[in-house]
């Protein structure tokens, strides 16, 4: 067959130079090979169960697709940029190697739910693959709250001191908005998990296909309900890409800290030689680049998520060619995400923390003038007077440049007569810690139950990862099996 008549028909002429040029998207969507493939496999034996073609044309057509995959797997499978997508290459490949046979193929379908098929397989291994590196680089911020639960560091609200936390406590809120983020990529993958092929281009098709069996050919828990919402609807795109995009966030606030955390104003880590880059003049500089390119790769994310909810915002049902631009924004944020997980999981494993930097900064900006002011409500004192009087002995300290520990207890009771000499039991920052043990609270033992949880949700990931895999895996070697 030439590659004319794939589709042709309706034409007189060919497609001008610049038209091919302007529709293709062969760049992008050559990433969606593989899927094509096991998807056309799945469609075959199906049509071959269903006596819709003749057992030896689908044979046939089986053979001359498993051996596009070794192709594939070897190297060995070259497009043609005269044809405009994956899906053609693949089909013309196919008819020059058996013939017309293989142009039953397509019996029963259509591109349009033949590319939103093999969008959602394609989906599915990099939100796989998302979380495996979301939950790495939260592992290693997790080793680092397993190592310091002891080392006490300034919380902060407004970038200003606020009271004095643990730098595993730290990393452990950190941890659990990474944990969403991986909660939110399977979340996503659990509504997109049914399988549009079979919905031809919009309205069904009239063959007695049956589509259950293509859905659970290809690992769906069903088929798609609505012929026209499958070849139309992008909402499991637009979803991956909110999620990458929060993901994204959060991982940039991390790099934020990680960066403010390693100039000299704070000093509180350094990051290894292998993760930052020195300065072309500067001999001295040692720059966290990695950190601040994550930091401005997010950008790139969320513009992503912008450009894709303006396409989908305006298009009538069903299948319209906006949609071909779909691709190119959920490959680009998805890569961004993996890619920076994985970086900063190697910034983080490898930094040195300098507590005794985090200690120092604790010992200002009257850290712990909060649990002075909670010791005055436990001797009965209202807490609005309390907090006041808590602000006195502040300013009266900022004034005479003493710390509230300096204070004598006739200086104190000068602010309140309920202060007594137990009061120097609870103003140490250690004390002030492990005071908190309210559940989620920065004591150590508080944390230790937060890292307890932590590890069990990464777990419970992992398996469900382990078990997805092993069912796709199982999918890909009944589809490959010779007939």
């Amino acid at each position: 067959m030439s590659k004319q008549a794939l589709w042709s028909g309706r034409f007189d002429g060919g497609m001008d130079e610049s038209t091919l040029r302007f529709t293709s998207s062969l760049d992008v969507d050559s990433a969606l090979a593989f899927y094509d493939v096991m998807g056309s496999l799945a469609h075959v034996r199906m049509l071959k169960e269903q006596d819709i073609i003749p057992v030896g044309d689908a044979d046939e057509i089986i053979r001359g697709l498993i051996s596009i995959v070794s192709a594939m797997e070897k190297g060995e499978f070259e497009t043609d940029d005269s044809l405009e997508d994956i899906h053609t290459n693949i089909e013309f490949r196919l008819t020059s190697m058996i013939g017309p046979v293989g142009g039953k193929l397509h019996t029963g379908r259509s591109r349009n739910d033949q590319v939103a098929t093999d969008l959602r397989m394609y989906l599915r291994d990099i939100i796989l693959e998302a979380v495996m590196d979301i939950d790495t680089l939260a592992m290693s911020m997790l080793k680092v709250a397993e190592e310091h639960d002891g080392t006490i560091m300034p919380g902060f609200t407004h970038m200003q001191h606020a009271q004095p936390v643990t730098l595993a406590q730290h990393m452990m809120a950190h941890v659990f908005r990474l944990s969403r983020d991986a909660d939110r990529l399977l979340n996503a993958l659990d509504r997109m998990d049914r399988c549009p092929l079979g919905s031809a281009a919009l309205a069904g098709t009239t063959y007695p296909i049956d589509r259950r069996m293509t859905a659970e050919a290809l690992g769906f828990r069903a088929p798609t309900q609505n012929s026209i919402d499958s070849v139309s609807s992008r909402d499991n795109v637009l979803e991956t890409v909110f999620c990458a995009s929060m993901a994204a966030i959060d991982m940039s606030s991390v790099c934020e800290e990680l960066i403010l955390w390693s100039s000299q104003e704070f000093g509180f880590i350094e990051m290894a030689d292998a993760y930052t880059t020195g300065s072309s003049i500067m001999p001295q500089k040692k720059n966290p680049d990695i950190a601040e390119l994550i930091r401005g790769r997010t950008g790139a994310v969320i513009g992503d998520l912008v450009s894709l909810m303006t396409m989908m915002k305006g298009l009538p049902l069903s299948y319209n060619r906006d949609l071909q631009e779909d691709k190119g924004p959920v490959m680009d944020s998805m890569r961004i995400v993996s890619d920076g997980a994985d970086m900063l999981s190697k910034v983080i494993s490898t930094m040195e923390i300098k507590k005794d930097a985090m200690l120092r900064a604790v010992g200002k900006g009257f850290i712990n003038a909060t649990d002075l002011a909670d010791y005055l409500v436990t001797k009965g004192v209202p807490f609005r007077d309390a907090h006041a009087a808590v602000g006195e002995s502040v300013r009266y300290c900022i004034d005479n440049k003493k710390e509230l520990e300096d204070l004598t207890i006739d200086e104190f009771r000068g602010f309140s007569p309920s202060i007594e000499e137990d009061v120097y039991d609870i103003l140490p920052v250690k004390a002030c810690v492990e005071r908190r043990l309210s559940y989620g609270g920065t004591s150590s033992a508080s944390t230790d139950m937060q890292i307890t949880e932590a590890i069990g949700m990464i777990m419970e990931r992992d398996e469900r990862i382990r078990q997805e895999t092993q069912l796709i895996e199982k999918c890909w070697d009944d589809l490959l099996k010779d007939v």
